[in-house]
């Protein structure tokens, strides 16, 4: 038997769930808000789509009763609010920061061993802090983004090739920001051909710079952020926990000396299975993409550096 919470009933962790639910990665998912009877509406909505879709999970929809959460194998977190108008930075930190923190010391009374898959933004910034306010071992708290964000570079790199989605390989590492990924175009290929060989510099660049701001794209066109793909990267990662894919998914994972960092969540591909984060692949990159990798990670600290100086850790 196998359980997965997502905690948070917005559009993406909603998303999640039906993807988890029509899948049927899990036997059981419960989905959690603190907003009275969201989360329960959500899942009776999604319920009624089961004999259509023909799928027997058993969903379960809650507000703010952790209890129900008790046994999860997996804990997805897409809690937490989107930057207003007038808020600064560190405003939203310490907001997000705070409700992340309380969302996993609540699941881990009920769920010790869960692996926790941190979707709230910003993403690397709240991975760490889930990670250092928990105490719990590298390999079981992680973040999403990598996921997200490859899938999207993947979207581009077909479109500008006229191919197949599924037949192009392609990961981003770094933060998950628009000015800290790095699609790594120096890796990505067309059924094992360079897409260096396949597309121009000029057609090449246009690629990185659409996945750059392929989030900001989408909030431009819908007035607000995305939901369909970010629902789903996440899905697909909790999959891998729960089936032991191990798939090769680049992860906001805790870093110890690899890619020369120590002391930071950011992605960098990663061997995902049953016991979380099984194994950190250190692939060889170019001088630009080692040069933007630094730049990356100074710019994760720099938030980091934000949860210290508001307290929080």
């Amino acid at each position: 038997m196998s359980k997965v919470t997502v905690v948070g009933a917005g559009a993406v962790g909603a998303t999640c769930a039906n993807v988890l639910a029509v899948n049927e990665v899990a036997n059981e998912v419960v989905l959690l808000d603190i907003k009275e009877g969201f989360a329960e509406g959500k899942i009776l909505d999604m319920f009624q789509t089961s004999a259509l879709q023909d799928f027997d999970t058993k969903l379960t929809g809650v507000t703010n009763d952790y209890s129900k959460t008790a046994g999860s194998d997996v804990v997805v977190i897409t809690s937490g609010l989107p930057r207003k108008p007038g808020m600064t930075r560190e405003e939203l930190i310490g907001v997000n920061a705070g409700i992340v923190k309380t969302v996993a010391e609540n699941i881990l009374k009920y769920s010790p061993k869960a692996f926790i898959i941190v979707v709230s933004n910003p993403m690397d910034t709240m991975t760490y802090l889930a990670l250092k306010a928990t105490g719990l071992p590298k390999n079981q708290v992680f973040g999403m983004g990598g996921a997200l964000d490859s899938s999207r570079f993947r979207c581009y790199l077909s479109k500008a090739l006229d191919a197949n989605m599924n037949e192009v390989e392609g990961m981003v590492i770094g933060g998950h920001g628009d000015t800290t990924m790095i699609p790594v175009t120096s890796m990505a290929n067309y059924k094992g051909i360079p897409v260096s060989d396949l597309l121009s510099k000029e057609e090449l660049d246009k690629v990185v710079a659409d996945t750059m701001v392929g989030g900001a794209t989408l909030t431009k066109l819908l007035g607000t952020s995305a939901w369909y793909a970010p629902g789903a990267a996440a899905a697909y990662v909790a999959e891998s926990i729960i089936r032991d894919q191990k798939k090769v998914i680049p992860s906001c994972v805790f870093l110890e000396g690899e890619y020369g960092q120590s002391d930071i969540c950011i992605g960098v591909p990663a061997v995902i299975g049953k016991n979380g984060v099984e194994k950190i692949l250190e692939v060889k990159l170019s001088d630009a993409e080692k040069a933007a990798f630094e730049k990356s990670a100074a710019a994760v600290r720099a938030t980091n550096d934000v949860l210290k100086e508001i307290g929080v850790l």
